[in-house]
């Protein structure tokens, strides 16, 4: 049961989302509790916890915090990032999806397609980047990072 069960966003530091945001944020979270890749690796020599697991993200003392329990509650792990790697990609796809939010209100499919596979990208970038971030502490499928990328977006204060 390497896999996450539940997510709980602690939104309370930051401005509220945009209605697009929430419902990208709502279909995120759906999607990846349908279906997701998320295990802890066993630490000092220890054996690996077993999930399934909650995670709850947050902001905190201007650090992105993923808080995994099991299913029970008891503590699992706590990751603390740094939220510099995400900042230029968060904001590029802040960026990105404003564009395609407006493109899809007036231009043609063929423009929307090409902004769209932009945002695919950009996506992608970010959800490598998690990836990259969660090395030695989690281990997560692209498709898993992707869906986290756009609930840590929601997170991520825009300047």
């Amino acid at each position: 049961m390497s896999r996450i069960i539940r997510i709980e966003i602690d939104d309370s530091a930051i401005a509220p989302a945009t209605p697009e945001m929430e419902q990208e944020r709502r279909v995120a979270i759906f999607d990846l509790i349908e279906d997701n890749s998320f295990s802890v690796p066993g630490r000092d020599g220890g054996d690996a916890p077993e999930g399934p697991f909650v995670l709850e993200l947050c902001i905190r003392e201007g650090r992105l915090v993923f808080d995994v329990n099991s299913e029970d509650g008891d503590k699992v792990a706590e990751f603390h990032l740094s939220l510099g790697p995400f900042r230029q990609v968060v904001k590029d796809y802040f960026q990105i999806c404003q564009s395609y939010f407006d493109a899809v209100k007036r231009l043609p499919p063929a423009q929307i397609e090409a902004i769209d596979m932009a945002r695919r990208g950009i996506h992608n970038e970010g959800a490598r980047t998690l990836q990259e971030r969660l090395e030695g502490k989690a281990v997560l499928d692209i498709d898993t990072a992707r869906r986290l990328f756009t609930l840590i977006c929601a997170l991520i204060p825009q300047s």
